[in-house]
């Protein structure tokens, strides 16, 4: 089992279900075993929106490493995103990105882990 990485050595991927959205798996639970949560880097271009989803067993916690955009999350409505904001949608709950107008960067953590 993996202790540590090196974000600067992991590839860029596409996203598999958003369309011109670029990840980077940091820890996944098949690197660092089933009790790991998902840590992703996230890039979400200027103009592009991530879909309105939900994460049925896990909270998606968001660290905004830079870029601003809004996120709307059910039962709260819209949060202007920008760096350094944390947010945490809890598991279970309808979420979507839009209105990005510069390139987002995200620290994503997923607890329990999805991947």
């Amino acid at each position: 089992m993996e202790i540590y990485c090196d974000v600067n050595r992991l590839p860029w991927e596409e996203h598999p279900t958003v369309q011109g959205v670029s990840i980077q798996k940091v820890i996944t639970q098949a690197r660092f075993g089933s009790e790991s949560p998902s840590i992703l880097m996230v890039k979400i271009p200027s103009g592009v929106e991530v879909p309105e989803h939900i994460h049925e067993r896990s909270e998606d916690i968001l660290c905004i490493l830079s870029g601003r955009g809004t996120m709307w999350i059910d039962g709260i409505g819209d949060i202007a995103m920008h760096q350094g904001m944390v947010i945490r949608v809890p598991r279970n709950t309808r979420h979507r990105i839009f209105d990005v107008t510069d390139d987002l960067l995200v620290y994503d953590v997923f607890s329990p882990g999805i991947m």
